[in-house]
């Protein structure tokens, strides 16, 4: 097969990973960004919030270390130094990221793209404009905050996740709207770094969708933390009071007004379509936003496709890199689809939590008689060493065929614990496969190869009646 050119629209983690794998497969490459590579991920989200996350949790520990019998004194949080080095974090992956292109020869142009037809993609940047003829298109245009009502994003009194990961001064008391995974990773951070937290919900509960046992213990923690959670409550506008903010909500016991003197706004995200010219091509994003691709990531246009946050639900970084994946290798003339059995998802909350394939309600739904093993960090020695035993590893397995069907964890470095889970459920693994495989002593993945054991009542390190 000859060589393509193609045009791919966006530099995120859908969009990079396509171009690089296409020129690995010998295509022509040109990608075409409005901002910065690397897209949302690597430079206002994944991986900025990481590193301030990663700060609040040090801070943290330092509290605690004299359980440890190490006292630090005048331990003092310098918000302007955070930044700097958070920002310095994402200079070096973005920069990254324009090394590879440049070592890969990949064409990258900095401008605002639209779609003229399906060969012609019009690029509008600093330098003017330029028309780009191409075989194929890839859209990886990602997604970008949504705001509500009464709260539109200034930047100011108003935060989206991009202002809050850029804070010129922390909070005295942070108002976060939506119990979401980003506004309780935010809101839990914040809470580290010395912000009082009230976080409004209008669910039931925190993290919804998520699995409900594992909820409970980040809730517990919230609590114990003294961040205040409103379940059940709207946030329905606010007023500037001085430096302050009045912010009315409704909930249970009727209206109320918070004082605060930040709000961050993470109900959640939307993709982003806006001038990408889709009708010149007769595509149309659905009532979500979403476009509509089939396995190999094509659209309703055969030489046009889509990947990322744009490509459908879930919208997580590793989900849109995999897909980046499978439209290069369509491209370049392999037999490639999107055929994955599961997407996990990972939340940096304190602790963490992490799942990945089937919650034990979709699992009887799907016509499974399902079985349940689960395992506390409590009864783990490196946990205890690490002075973080809250949390467990849970396994749903199906209970004729010993196959696992969704694994759920919450506790320390479960976002790092969740692959092992992700690679058994892809494999197949039974969850006599994880118990009989040796994990190293001591260490957090034991866990995970007890929970196995329990499953069948047979964990080593916790009693259970058989």
């Amino acid at each position: 097969m000859s060589s393509r050119k193609v045009v791919v629209i966006g530099a995120g983690p859908a969009g990079y990973v396509c171009a690089i794998r296409l020129k690995q497969l010998g295509q022509e490459v040109t990608v075409v960004e409005k901002e910065t590579l690397g897209g949302t991920c690597l430079n206002v989200g994944c991986i900025p919030s990481k590193a301030l996350i990663a700060a609040g949790a040090l801070l943290e520990k330092m509290r605690h270390a004299s359980a440890m019998g190490i006292t630090a004194k005048d331990v003092e949080l310098d918000a302007k130094k955070l930044v700097e080095w958070k920002a310095g974090i994402v200079a070096k992956l973005t920069g990254g990221i324009g090394g590879l292109f440049k070592n890969h020869k990949v064409t990258s142009v900095k401008g605002t793209a639209e779609i003229v037809d399906r060969n012609t993609v019009r690029v509008k940047g600093a330098d003017g404009e330029q028309m780009l003829k191409c075989d194929d298109i890839v859209i990886a245009t990602g997604s970008v905050p949504t705001a509500i009502p009464g709260f539109d994003f200034d930047g100011k009194h108003v935060w989206s996740s991009t202002e809050a990961l850029a804070p010129s001064k922390i909070p005295a008391h942070l108002l976060v709207i939506g119990g979401g995974y980003i506004g309780l990773e935010l809101g839990m951070m914040y809470r580290k770094l010395g912000s009082e937290v009230t976080v409004v919900e209008f669910t039931p509960g925190a993290l919804p969708g998520q699995d409900r046992d594992c909820v409970k213990v980040i809730e517990r923690s919230m609590k114990k933390s003294k961040i205040k959670f409103l379940a059940k409550t709207g946030a329905k506008s606010y007023q500037v009071a001085g430096k302050q903010l009045k912010v009315r909500v409704e909930g249970p016991k009727g209206e109320e007004t918070i004082t605060c003197d930040q709000v961050l706004c993470t109900v959640g995200r939307k993709p982003f379509s806006d001038g990408l010219g889709l009708e010149n091509v007769g595509l149309k994003v659905d009532e979500r936003g979403f476009l509509a691709v089939d396995k190999q990531m094509r659209t309703s246009v055969p030489n046009i496709y889509a990947a990322g946050d744009i490509a459908g639900q879930p919208m997580l970084a590793h989900k849109g890199s995999k897909e980046g994946l499978v439209a290069a290798a369509v491209i370049a003339g392999q037999p490639e689809e999107y055929d994955v059995r599961c997407v996990p998802a990972v939340i940096f909350t304190a602790p963490e939590m992490a799942s990945v394939g089937m919650q034990e309600g979709e699992a009887k739904e799907a016509g499974h008689e399902i079985v349940t093993g689960q395992f506390p960090f409590a009864a783990s020695g490196r946990a205890m060493s690490l002075m973080e035993t809250e949390g467990f590893v849970k396994i749903i397995a199906d209970a004729k065929t010993d196959e696992v069907l969704g694994v759920h964890m919450v506790g320390p470095e479960v976002t790092e614990l969740i692959a092992e889970a992700a690679l058994a459920i892809e494999m197949g693994a039974t969850t006599e496969d994880i118990a009989r495989t040796i994990h190293a002593h001591p260490t957090l993945p034991e866990v995970m190869m007890e929970a196995a054991e329990s499953v069948h009542k047979m964990a080593i390190h916790i009693f259970q009646k058989q």
